[in-house]
């Protein structure tokens, strides 16, 4: 059974910065790419960043390249997402999902809310 949990997000003020954390279970966590989405309410979920499972480029939305950062550490199943420059704009929930740049698993974690404040 597929298992993700995200941790990590909070209330901070604009300019401030928090890292994401996601762990992955349930699946072959080194084989697959992995992805960051974010949901605010009424609207569907938007890719973020996408790290592949090896070598290759990481992907970044716009509105966040330069400022955002995915990682992994496949010894811990753990995606990692290191956001600086929070503006009000980046307030979501974000959710971690398997797949570089597409959500691969249906089933989703209960995400972690990131409200930044002006």
């Amino acid at each position: 059974q597929v298992q993700l949990v995200e941790s990590g997000g909070g209330l901070v003020q604009v300019g401030s910065s928090l890292r994401l954390s996601c762990i992955g279970s349930g699946f072959s966590f080194s084989n697959y790419g992995m992805s960051w989405y974010r949901q605010v309410p009424g609207m569907g979920r938007l890719l973020v960043a996408g790290i592949p499972s090896g070598s290759g480029g990481k992907n970044y939305a716009d509105s966040v390249k330069g400022r955002f950062t995915i990682s992994r550490d496949n010894a811990k199943n753990t995606v990692y997402l290191q956001m600086n420059n929070l503006k009000p704009e980046d307030t979501a929930v974000y959710y971690c999902n398997a797949g570089q740049a597409w959500p691969r698993y249906d089933s989703w974690g209960q995400g972690t809310q990131v409200t930044v404040s002006s």
